[in-house]
């Protein structure tokens, strides 16, 4: 048994010293298309702190809540997208988790009430693509406790998926309203 750990040892190092070897052989320079070097511009700046005088201590960065973070992203516009009419139509999206555009109107907030047991059981995610305030979306937020739902313009998945108009939901497989 010895015998057998010995030579996997003997082994392994030599594998070691070969690829340790290659390591440090020196590099090809496949092509060279010449150019003036950048050091002159570096050393300019001189970058070397100055050792007479102590570093001034640095202010951290004001971490904010999460509040104020998605207050700080409203007002949202989707100026491709408005309340109305979606066809139901069959998509080949494997993997997509299942989620749902509305706005701050009427229409999204019927469809909202209507469906959001069968968006729960899909664990879908909503993106609220219009919306003026936080006291907006907090009141969306009321009417289906449990669903997460983001502040996020919706042009861009409005030009991919050839949308007009919302509430929508968008699974895996299909748009439907």
């Amino acid at each position: 048994m010895n015998h057998i750990v010995l030579i996997a040892a003997i082994g392994l190092l030599s594998t070691a010293t070969v690829f340790a070897q290659t390591a440090s052989a020196p590099l090809i320079v496949v092509e060279d298309r010449g150019g003036a070097s950048a050091l002159p511009y570096y050393q300019s700046l001189n970058p070397q702190p100055d050792q007479a005088a102590p570093l001034a201590p640095m202010p951290a960065p004001h971490a904010g809540n999460a509040a104020d973070a998605e207050a700080a992203m409203l007002p949202v516009r989707s100026t491709q997208l408005s309340p109305g009419e979606v066809q139901r139509r069959v998509i080949r999206a494997p993997g997509l988790t299942a989620l749902f555009l509305i706005g701050d109107d009427e229409r999204s907030r019927a469809w909202l009430r209507q469906r959001q047991t069968a968006l729960r059981e899909l664990g879908a995610v909503g993106l609220v693509v219009n919306v003026e305030s936080m006291a907006a979306l907090t009141a969306l937020r009321r009417l289906a406790p449990g669903l997460t739902l983001s502040p996020v313009s919706g042009d861009d998945l409005a030009q991919r998926l050839g949308l007009r108009h919302y509430p929508v939901l968008i699974t895996a497989t299909g748009v439907e309203q």
